[in-house]
């Protein structure tokens, strides 16, 4: 895939961001510990008539933690961001940890916004300072420790491939990973090492944790467009309930309970049919 980056200077600072393909836009908010470089999901929507604009979120890659105050502020931003691109209307797609940026922005920007999709999206509060994860969170994932942390789990993950795999797997997935190989792909190992070669969690993921608490119900009800709400049933990272609350609350949505391994609904022996689900719905809504 061809992909060209750019930068977009504002008042309080910059957001870098990629753009891949020639089409329809659609505008990615990518996960936790993502950035601009996010590819899962992005070949089939290029190859079917999709441009996909990725901004790397408040405090992630090179763009500024200062713009991500809150999450309100931060899709002012983004959608400067599509003014200064020239975009009038975009398909919006949020990724896991990204959920609630594409919440707030399909609330805040409905005459931006032509659809909504949602993939293993967190869509209410998330991890909270009493959950362990999010005590090793702010240990491993602050700014300072962080460049070491993917260090080494990439270094890891390039040398022993299929162990590392297997020990983040329960990270992904509530399956065993004996009971879930008939679902895993064989490429599954290697993206999932090329995946944590290019994370990196800068400010973004402390930002992230502390933002989520912002997210109401009465955001959901707000927004209006038609929006795919897509998770694994088998979804370790992000729990099946936030799929099921936007689902309850979003007037004009369709939930897809997937029967993909885990978190990843773009890997697994099931992934085309992730792909086959968006490119329909995002061809279905284009006016």
């Amino acid at each position: 895939m061809k992909k060209t980056y750019g930068e977009y200077a504002t008042n309080n600072g910059s957001i870098e961001y990629s753009i891949v393909g020639l089409g329809e836009p659609v505008l990615v908010f990518h996960g936790g510990h993502s950035n601009c470089q996010e590819e899962f999901g992005y070949k089939a929507l290029s190859e079917n008539g999709f441009s996909i604009i990725t901004p790397s979120r408040a405090g992630y890659g090179k763009t500024s933690k200062e713009i991500g105050d809150t999450l309100s502020m931060a899709c002012d931003y983004y959608a400067k961001l599509l003014q200064h691109l020239n975009i009038e209307k975009a398909h919006v797609l949020a990724i896991s940890a990204g959920g609630p940026t594409g919440i707030i922005f399909a609330k805040k920007f409905p005459h931006l916004t032509r659809t909504l999709t949602l993939q293993s999206a967190v869509t209410k509060e998330w991890l909270t300072p009493k959950d362990r994860t999010y005590k090793a969170a702010l240990v491993l994932f602050n700014s300072r420790t962080e460049k070491y942390t993917w260090g080494m789990i990439s270094a890891m993950s390039n040398c022993f491939l299929h162990f590392i795999f297997k020990q983040m797997f329960s990270s992904f997935s509530t399956l065993k990973y004996k009971d879930a190989k008939d679902k895993i792909n064989g490429n599954d190992i290697t993206l999932t090492a090329q995946m944590n070669n290019r994370q990196r969690s800068g400010h973004g993921f402390l930002i992230d944790l502390s933002q989520t608490k912002e997210l109401t119900v009465k955001d959901l009800k707000s927004i209006n467009c038609p929006t795919l709400i897509m998770h694994s049933k088998f979804d370790s990272s992000v729990a099946t309930e936030h799929a099921k609350l936007a689902h309850e609350n979003i007037l004009h949505s369709k939930l897809c309970l997937l029967d993909n391994w885990g978190h990843l609904i773009w890997l697994g022996n099931l992934s085309k049919d992730t792909d086959d689900l968006v490119i329909k719905f995002l061809k279905n809504n284009i006016s």
